[in-house]
């Protein structure tokens, strides 16, 4: 195993892995397709892709967590992002961690954002003894909400809010909030308790 995979989560199909400098430029063209970004206020350039992703590496280095690269363990393919993030802004549930992905178009529909979300679950549930996870986008992003669906995620519209980072009026303000707490059947004796810190994502939605 090497550095970069050490104590990552993996499923049979999958790695969630520290990033490394070949997945910028596929991260770069997710990042660019307006399809991935359609709930996202605009796609990124190349120099704010570049950044999300020394981010998410760097916090990934300082406390073993985070915003994991995620790659096809069969070919080494990189296909996007999965993971844990506490958010930087105020909002009515916080303080909370998240758990979000973002895949490329050409991984959609082969259930690999569920099944590594699984994967992140219950690292935050085991190794980081967490009480409860949260996760959030847009009202309209279905595919999402699907996928925090099939992870055992609830909501309760009671809970919905308006995104702090985008401006009253935005069509994408609105959003929808899900949790899932730990029980016994999710939650494995942790051998590290989370630590609160934050990768900023380039923008709201999931």
């Amino acid at each position: 195993m090497t550095a970069d995979t050490a104590g990552a989560p993996r499923t049979q199909r999958l790695l969630l892995r520290q990033w490394r400098d070949t997945d910028r430029e596929p991260f770069a063209a997710m990042n660019a397709d307006p399809h991935v970004m359609e709930h996202f206020p605009a796609p990124l350039s190349r120099t704010d892709s570049d950044a999300l992703a020394d981010r998410a590496a760097a916090a990934i280095e300082r406390d073993g967590w985070g915003l994991w690269a995620l790659e096809i363990i069969e070919t080494g393919a990189f296909i996007g992002f999965t993971g844990l993030n506490v958010p930087a802004y105020d909002a009515p549930f916080m303080p909370a961690t998240e758990i979000g992905w973002r895949l490329a178009r050409t991984a959609w529909g082969h259930g690999y954002a569920t099944e590594a979300a699984r994967a992140a679950l219950a690292y935050a549930f085991g190794e980081l003894a967490l009480e409860e996870v949260v996760s959030f986008t847009t009202t309209g992003n279905h595919r999402s909400r699907a996928v925090m669906e099939r992870i055992g995620m609830t909501r309760d519209p009671r809970d919905d809010f308006d995104h702090p980072l985008l401006p009253e009026g935005h069509p994408l303000r609105r959003h929808v909030l899900y949790r899932i707490t730990a029980t016994p059947s999710n939650r494995q004796p942790g051998s590290r308790q989370g630590t609160a810190r934050t990768v900023t994502w380039s923008s709201p939605g999931s």
